[in-house]
């Protein structure tokens, strides 16, 4: 009684009478999309991975991952921070230096032993090193201590000499067991030393200090380069991002860049002209850039004032990371517009509370800046005095495709298909096959209507998908060519809201009487 899968044995050959079993996978595969909140971001650090992305949830990952935010531009704890407080919380994070970045290293007195910390950066200066008796007789033990992370702890140390120290480098590095891992925060070398131990108490970048490399990092290192070992933005390659920042970025010259990135990886990059710019100079500076892509958000710089708590102070900060964490925390068929963001206490044309200043935006300021493909946050909103994108546009200047549903629709849509159908390559080209392949749009988009991110004003049913014969001719077949045409419609959004009233004394009101009696 063989079993076999489905397509593992011609069934047209057999000779053994016999009863064979076929296991049948699913006919109908089925898409579940793929995420739209992870927010990839470029920048600055005092700690972590250099040009690796990593993945952060919260504000605690971050610290534990790249240390304390730094008010300093270009930071990359900054920009996460503000997106968290939108409600963001899936983060690609890519630590970026400029070259002179340097780990924290120390040797101990009277040896060669030494220690380095784990990734470069400012923060390995505040790591401390005590070694003293062990919980046993005869024993050692080494504490390694870093403000904000959990103590490691390495007792039970023994031997002397050489065997001490490489016993002490080995638990460090590799650990001692499954209930002490291998540090998270220093690298340990015996260094070949012979000498017997000592207690000591050390601060790691006694001999060397530990420096992050980020005061000459600038629109280059950000941008990073797509070469077979990726570093800055291309680091965000295959990481799933819906959508991308490098952190204060304002420099116009890599704008398209940064768009074409987005337009490959289905990204929507969301960038920002420099901090106190003029409407008429943002206007000139993305006209002359050649920015014109439904792939790229361009935030006016009006930076806002933010009650960074981390530091204790007030710092102006970009809009990138207010404007990208409110899109992460809506589904892909919504518009920033008018959607209250979190945490601004001000801005660079209104001022902060009790400055005095109060400069708000006029019809025509705004009509510049949006008829330009750029948008802002400000305050007041259509709903109400508080703080949003005013706009919902990207910088495309096709109305069809210049708003953030647009973008972000688009983009799930193309990657969740890029995702799922390629499962269909290799398979026999029949009747079946296209049925299959229709069946699988159809429930995907089905499930979208089902949810509310697909809809139509009329009702109609807003897609159709065509895979058959009518587009896939005996000639293409033939050739290995297999396609489907899908037909998606978008659901608008309401930006222009106009109320009729008409009213007087000399108003005739008429009424509509509806078929259940009841008055309209």
């Amino acid at each position: 009684m063989p079993i076999a899968q489905q397509g593992s044995v011609n069934t047209t050959s057999l000779i053994v009478p016999d009863l064979y079993v076929q296991i049948v996978p699913p006919q109908n595969l089925v898409l579940n999309g793929v995420p739209t909140n992870v927010v990839g971001v470029v920048g600055t650090a005092s700690w972590g991975p250099v040009n690796e992305p990593t993945i952060i949830g919260s504000m605690a990952d971050y610290a534990q991952l790249f240390g304390s935010i730094v008010p300093r531009k270009y930071d990359l704890g900054t920009q996460v921070a503000t997106a968290v407080q939108q409600g963001a919380q899936n983060f690609r994070c890519v630590r970026v230096t400029d070259g002179t970045d340097a780990a924290a290293y120390t040797v101990v007195p009277g040896s060669n032993a030494s220690f380095t910390a784990m990734y470069t950066g400012s923060l390995g200066n505040n790591i401390t090193l005590t070694l003293g008796s062990g919980s046993k007789p005869n024993t050692w033990k080494l504490s390694v201590l870093l403000p904000g992370f959990e103590p490691e702890v390495y007792d039970g140390l023994a031997g002397n000499g050489a065997a001490f120290w490489n016993g002490l480098a080995a638990a460090v590095n590799a650990g001692m067991g499954p209930q002490r891992g291998p540090s998270l925060l220093i690298v340990a070398s015996p260094g070949g030393t012979t000498a017997s131990p000592a207690s000591f108490s050390l601060t790691l970048g006694s001999s060397a200090a530990g420096a992050d490399g980020a005061s000459l990092v600038g629109s280059a290192q950000l941008i990073g380069a797509d070469a077979p070992t990726r570093d800055g933005m291309y680091a965000l390659r295959g990481q799933g991002c819906g959508l991308g920042m490098l952190a204060d970025c304002d420099d116009a010259t890599t704008w398209t860049t940064q768009a074409g990135f987005g337009l490959q990886e289905g990204i929507y990059m969301v960038l920002t002209t420099p901090a106190g710019d003029t409407i008429t100079n943002a206007v000139s500076t993305k006209a002359a850039a050649g920015l014109d892509s439904y792939s790229a958000k361009l935030m006016f710089g009006d930076w806002l004032w933010w009650a960074d708590q981390a530091n204790n102070t007030v710092r102006l900060v970009s809009p990138q990371g207010f404007a990208a964490g409110r899109l992460a925390n809506l589904s892909p068929e919504q518009s920033s517009l008018n959607k209250q963001i979190y945490g601004i206490i001000g801005s660079q044309r209104t001022g902060t509370p009790g400055s005095g200043q109060n400069t708000a935006y006029s019809t025509a300021d705004l009509g510049a800046l949006l008829g330009a493909g750029i948008d802002v946050i400000c305050n007041p909103q259509p709903a109400g005095s508080f703080w949003g994108v005013r706009g919902g546009h990207n910088t495309s200047s096709n109305a069809a495709t210049d708003g953030d549903n647009y973008t972000r629709l688009t983009n799930y849509i193309a990657e969740t298909l890029a995702a799922g159908m390629g499962q269909y390559v290799g398979q026999v080209i029949n009747n079946d096959l296209f049925r299959r392949i229709r069946s699988t749009q159809l429930s995907f988009l089905n499930n979208m209507l089902a949810q509310g991110l697909l809809g139509s004003s009329t009702g109609s049913l807003p897609f159709s998908v065509i895979c058959d014969t009518s587009n896939n001719p005996p000639s293409r077949t033939g050739l290995g060519y297999v396609q489907s045409d899908a037909q998606v419609q978008y659901q608008a959004i309401n930006e222009r809201f106009i109320v009729n009233v008409e009213g007087g004394q000399t108003v005739q009101v008429s009424r509509q009487t509806l078929p259940t009696g009841q008055v309209n």
